[in-house]
């Protein structure tokens, strides 16, 4: 089979190879994939990859073997799938209890959008707690989670913020209920709770946005810069905030894939997906990722597709 292997090239970071095709673990079904997704953190992977790296965790196709254990969905079923690694490939062992089965309505494109993103999403919500009626801010929110957390936020009363940067970028999160602004510092706080995903100086103007006794929940760092915190500035600032540290990370998934797969078919949460293009093109649609030229998920296709 073919699959995407890293090649130490930041203006190429993948290329095509041939590749023996994966046994399944017992608890493992054997993926044939139609469709992936690309995060941007694993393109950061990809500056440095370390040896023996696989990319790929967002994935959607057909089972082409059931798991030995008898776990998991039976052959000739689709499904979306969070595997630990190798997903760019043509068929990938996924752990049963991180997929989902996938009805007619929703397609493949739809599904591979989902998982990290998604699943993000749902648990940072979570983290947050009940949102009716609040006041909550979101940084770096033109990307594939920004795009759930803003849907599922304001669909669950929320009163949202986002933060993009530009107009453009911001132009769906906006149809989707959202308040836009373009930086931090043009947010009209204080927020209830304060979803940070940026990192650098944007976390302590956030953090000077929180009411007294709120909750900022750190989640990422687009920026690539590291955060500074004054004690000093602080003391002006909001008292009792809450600073929390948060990572999506944790199987099993394939509850919270089913949840996304049964919104996504009710038709309460759309994914925005900004290229679909043939896996022939990953390498330039990595770099686009980023660089930040695509709004929302990228999606590639292996072919078959539906």
């Amino acid at each position: 089979m073919r699959r995407l292997i890293p090649t130490w090239d930041a203006a190429r970071p993948v290329v095509l190879a041939e590749a023996p095709q994966p046994v399944p673990e017992p608890g493992e079904a054997l993926v044939k994939v139609e469709a992936f997704a690309p995060n941007r953190g694993e393109t950061f992977l990809l500056e440095h990859p370390r040896p023996g790296l696989l990319p790929g965790k967002d994935i959607a196709g057909l089972v082409v073997q059931a798991a030995a254990d008898g776990s998991g969905p039976g052959v000739g079923t689709r499904v979306v799938g969070h595997p630990p690694q190798g997903g760019w490939a043509e068929y990938a062992a996924v752990p049963t209890h991180s997929l989902a089965v996938l009805p007619d309505s929703v397609a493949c494109v739809q599904a591979a959008a989902l998982p990290l993103a998604g699943i993000t999403a749902l648990r940072l919500l979570r983290t947050a707690g009940s949102l009716a009626g609040r006041r909550v801010l979101l940084t770096g929110a033109s990307g594939g989670v920004g795009h759930y957390v803003t849907e599922l936020a304001v669909g669950a009363g929320a009163e949202l913020t986002a933060v993009t940067a530009t107009p453009v970028r911001g132009e769906r999160l906006a149809e989707l209920g959202a308040r836009v602004v373009h930086e931090v510092a043009a947010a009209q706080g204080p927020f209830d709770v304060v979803l940070e995903s940026t990192g650098g100086p944007d976390l302590p103007l956030a953090l000077a946005k929180v009411r007294p006794g709120g909750l900022l929940v750190w989640f990422g760092q687009a920026s690539r810069t590291p955060v500074t915190l004054d004690f000093f500035d602080l003391l002006s600032g909001p008292e009792r905030v809450t600073i929390q540290h948060f990572h999506y990370a944790g199987a099993p998934y394939g509850a919270d894939l089913a949840a996304l797969v049964r919104l996504v078919e009710q038709e309460r949460l759309h994914p925005e997906i900004g290229r679909v293009a043939d896996w022939t093109r990953t390498a330039d649609t990595l770099v686009d990722l980023r660089e930040r030229r695509i709004r929302g998920k990228a999606v590639l296709l292996t072919g078959g597709a539906r």
